[in-house]
């Protein structure tokens, strides 16, 4: 059984830093691009970032690109989103994604599995 479990997620104010943690079970992690989404209150998914675990190669979003960084751990089948710099706009719930295949995909259809979600809430 495929899971992607987030954990890390909390409330934390403008300015601060979080590290979200997705832990991934039941499928090849190397065979993956794993990425980060995020859904605001009202606003359409949108790709954060994403990383391909064969090579560790990156992207991101113009949005958080120098102020988040992915990165992961594939001895532990781990993703990680380290987010500095937090601001109000950066408020969403958080979502890690698997998709199978290369390259460095940014659109939500083109993830095969999801995690639940984590909450993270960003004050001024």
């Amino acid at each position: 059984e495929v899971q992607l479990v987030e954990s890390g997620g909390g409330l934390v104010q403008a300015g601060g830093s979080l590290r979200l943690s997705c832990a991934a079970s039941g499928f090849t992690f190397a065979d993956y691009v794993m990425g980060w989404f995020r859904q605001a209150p009202g606003k359409e998914r949108e790709g954060v970032a994403c990383i391909m675990s064969s090579d560790g190669s990156t992207f991101y979003a113009n949005s958080v690109k120098g102020r988040f960084t992915i990165s992961s751990d594939n001895t532990k089948n781990t993703v990680y989103l380290q987010m500095n710099s937090l601001k109000p706009e950066d408020t969403a719930v958080y979502y890690c994604a698997a998709h199978l295949g290369l390259g460095h995909p940014t659109e939500e259809y083109e993830y095969d599995y999801w995690g639940q979600g984590t909450q993270v809430t960003v004050s001024s």
